[in-house]
């Protein structure tokens, strides 16, 4: 705004003569309880009537003002802002680190033995697959198959897996996700889940986009860090990870050895066919879910947890 005001000072300066601050209407002249604007007032006069008799110094103001605004205008004009488009998502899972949590003094006689030939066969990290459509306010997470095929041998966590198709409806904030437990599919109908996050001041770049860090808890105690862009002007995110002012392109638990990162955004229309929700499996809402999975898990140990935290996720 400031060149703006520079190009009305000068264009002042060239129509018309400034008159001492004495000669003033009575209009003009700040009254005592605008006294903080009265030394700005005095100031500019001086500085306009300083001005009057140098044809050049207003050229260059003038000059320059009007570079500044034709600039501003392209930058504006030239501004994009993503509202179509897929997004490809690769979901990393440190298998090396999630198994050694497991050991423990009542298994690690024969879950050692297990790990270290485990190690021997298999990656570290295991890659999985994944698409975000999305449209104005409307998206669709879809993994994709898995590509390596890799069997996860003794190590079965649902967290190394991806079972969930989930649509959001950004507007009414609603969600339709096909969640695969086990043998059984279920279509579970609710609210975009409402996550607190903290935004910081720290940024990276994820597939060509600078991203801005916010962090969170979900599920009581599921530590998320995420990386949004506001370039991409939907509030989505992979898996149910919404709610930030911009696409979430990354996130990473870190207690949980995962992450999910952008690979590839492609800017183009999407059809609202795309963007279909799930319709097959057992009707339920995150509550009845929850209460299915407890019960289905009350037998399962040290390992009920971990499970139900993966398949709520």
């Amino acid at each position: 705004m400031w060149f703006l005001a520079t190009i009305y000072l000068t264009r002042t300066l060239v129509l018309t003569e400034v008159q001492p601050a004495h000669c003033l209407p009575k209009a003009v002249i700040p009254r005592s309880k605008d006294i903080l604007c009265f030394p700005w007032f005095m100031i500019l006069t001086k500085w306009a009537a300083a001005l009057q008799n140098n044809y050049r110094m207003k050229t260059i103001l003038i000059t320059l003002a009007c570079f500044l605004f034709w600039r501003s205008t392209a930058f504006a004009q030239n501004v994009h802002f993503t509202t179509a488009g897929t997004i490809e998502f690769e979901k990393t899972i440190n298998m090396y680190a999630l198994i050694k949590k497991q050991i423990n003094k009542n298994n690690e006689g024969f879950l050692q033995a297990a790990f270290d030939q485990y190690k021997k066969s298999q990656p570290q990290f295991k890659k999985l697959k994944s698409t975000l459509s999305f449209s104005d306010t409307k998206t669709l997470f879809k993994p994709l198959a898995d590509e390596e095929n890799n069997s996860n041998g003794f190590f079965g966590s649902p967290l190394v897996t991806q079972n969930n198709i989930i649509s959001s409806d950004l507007v009414s904030g609603t969600s339709i996700s096909q969640k695969k437990v086990f043998e059984e599919t279920f279509l579970v109908k609710d609210s975009v889940r409402k996550i607190n996050w903290k935004i910081t001041d720290e940024t990276r770049e994820i597939a060509g986009y600078t991203c801005r860090r916010a962090n969170a808890i979900v599920l009581d105690s599921v530590y998320v860090v995420a990386f949004y862009t506001d370039e991409i002007a939907v509030s989505g995110g992979p898996e149910s990870f919404t709610g930030l002012p911009g696409m979430i392109l990354g996130v990473a638990l870190p207690h949980e050895n995962i992450t999910w990162f952008a690979t590839k955004v492609t800017d183009m229309p999407v059809t609202s066919n795309t963007l279909a929700p799930p319709a097959k499996g057992k009707p339920v809402n995150n509550k009845q879910l929850r209460t299915t999975l407890q019960g289905a898990l009350k037998d399962w140990g040290d390992y009920a947890q971990a499970s139900l935290k993966a398949f709520l996720l």
